[in-house]
């Protein structure tokens, strides 16, 4: 006997020569950072087995500690570099065995663990956690080890079902803390509250009062950059988080802030679930689609703080809905007054509008038919007597009212100024407190 081997008293049956001169891989990982800080005792654990590959052999030189992967979630390779550079050291002959503290440290996947064992196997590379050495090579190893990484892939998908039902009954109460937009805050116990600042609740009380006078999201926008309004944002992330910030308006937020039924009041959960058809593989935010309420796993009305209520949500919505191709449509640029409107008296579908001679001359035109299925145009008309027609009759029943709608219209201008004056006020007020408090800072 050598005298190497008198040296190795612990040494395991199934380890032989050739994996002393090979390295002894200690593979250290943690799900996620927050598992890191408050489950310290599982990290210590893993470091702790380069003192058992030093027990059963192994110089300190010859272990190889890798721990890239902490705070990462093994229920895929990908992102993984620490599992990679296992896998290609195994690859290139230069692991003797690996340790881990389990196998769900290695892998939760069962095509990333069999994956291992393939190439630990062809290689002649040991693996070692808690209860023993295995020898991927021999049958009855072979088959504990894919055992225990089944479990561990089981074990994953037990975890995540037990916290999703929880997740979800917490949802079911209203219970459930989730990120809030503008013009709300989470209060420190949990519940969410109107933004404090009275300009922030003025300015999303004045976009939704101008979508209900205009009508489109397009017209709101121009609206509020013509009067050089922001909208108010909570810092969510950084150094600043939870400070009050102004940022010039875009449709996008716009369309969110109209379409969220939060601002009616409602307490809304599954509002944007994921289409599995949709999404891309290894970009986990894909797929993503805007469920209607009535569609989301919760609805739970009049549990927030409203800005507007329920019927006008609902008066929004189909609005919005009209605006877009399946609806009417919004108004265009031309001199067609009944874009949208006008319905072939033939075959009940609607007419469409068609511009000649540099949009001067106008004609509505049914050519679904010839459009769908390649058959004749169904029927078609010159639009300025029908235009002339329609315009005439609306005049004609506005004439009785004429004062009242003007009386109606200069309120309305009046109360859109007083709004604006509000605003500016507001604004003004707040630049004089900053003003304030930098003179005293500065003193």
């Amino acid at each position: 006997m050598s005298t190497t081997a008198l040296l190795r008293p612990l040494a395991h049956h199934k380890i032989h020569g050739a994996h002393y001169d090979r390295l002894a891989a200690v593979y250290v990982r943690q799900s996620t950072p927050q598992q890191m800080i408050r489950h310290q005792e599982s990290t210590r654990l893993q470091y702790g087995l380069v003192e058992r590959a030093l027990a059963l052999g192994w110089a300190k030189p010859q272990v190889l500690v890798i721990d890239e992967d902490l705070g990462k979630s093994a229920d895929s390779v990908a992102g993984r570099s620490g599992f990679q550079r296992l896998v290609a050291e195994v690859s290139l002959a230069h692991v003797g065995i690996i340790f881990g503290l389990e196998m769900s440290r290695l892998a939760r996947s069962n095509r990333d663990w069999h994956h291992l064992l393939e190439v630990c196997a062809l290689f002649g590379t040991l693996i070692g956690d808690m209860d023993g050495i295995y020898d991927p090579t021999d049958y009855n190893d072979r088959l504990l080890l894919g055992l225990k990484g089944a479990m561990s892939e089981a074990e994953l998908h037990v975890l995540k079902q037990r916290m999703m039902a929880g997740k979800r009954a917490k949802a079911a109460r209203g219970a459930l803390g989730m990120p809030v937009p503008m013009g709300y805050v989470r209060r420190p116990s949990g519940e969410v509250a109107k933004e404090p600042d009275e300009q922030a609740q003025a300015v999303i009380e004045l976009i939704f009062d101008q979508f209900a006078r205009v009508g489109t999201i397009h017209a709101v926008l121009r609206y509020l950059v013509q009067h050089q309004i922001r909208v108010p944002q909570r810092v969510r992330v950084g150094p600043n988080k939870g400070e009050l910030v102004w940022r010039r308006p875009n449709r996008t937020t716009l369309s969110n802030l109209l379409h969220h039924p939060i601002y009616a009041g409602a307490y809304t959960y599954g509002r944007r679930p994921t289409d599995a058809k949709r999404k891309q593989p290894g970009r986990p935010s894909t797929g993503r689609l805007v469920a209607k309420p009535e569609d989301c796993q919760v609805l739970l009305p009049d549990r927030i703080p409203a800005y507007i209520s329920w019927e006008q949500f609902e008066r929004n919505r189909r609005q919005l809905e009209a605006n877009t191709q399946a609806g009417l449509g919004v108004i265009r640029y031309g001199p067609s007054l009944l874009s949208g409107l006008v319905v072939c008296g033939r075959c009940g579908l609607r007419m469409a509008s068609a511009y000649n001679n540099n949009g001067a001359g106008l004609r509505y035109s049914c050519a679904r038919e010839m459009v769908d299925y390649g058959g004749a145009i169904c029927q078609s008309l010159t639009g300025a007597p029908l235009d002339a027609w329609i315009s005439a009759l609306v005049l004609e029943a506005l004439e009785p009212a004429a004062l009242e709608v003007s009386l109606e219209v200069a309120a309305d201008v009046e109360a859109q100024r007083q709004r604006l004056h509000q605003h500016w006020a507001k604004r003004l007020e707040r630049a004089g407190y900053e003003v304030d408090r930098a003179a005293r800072q500065y003193h």
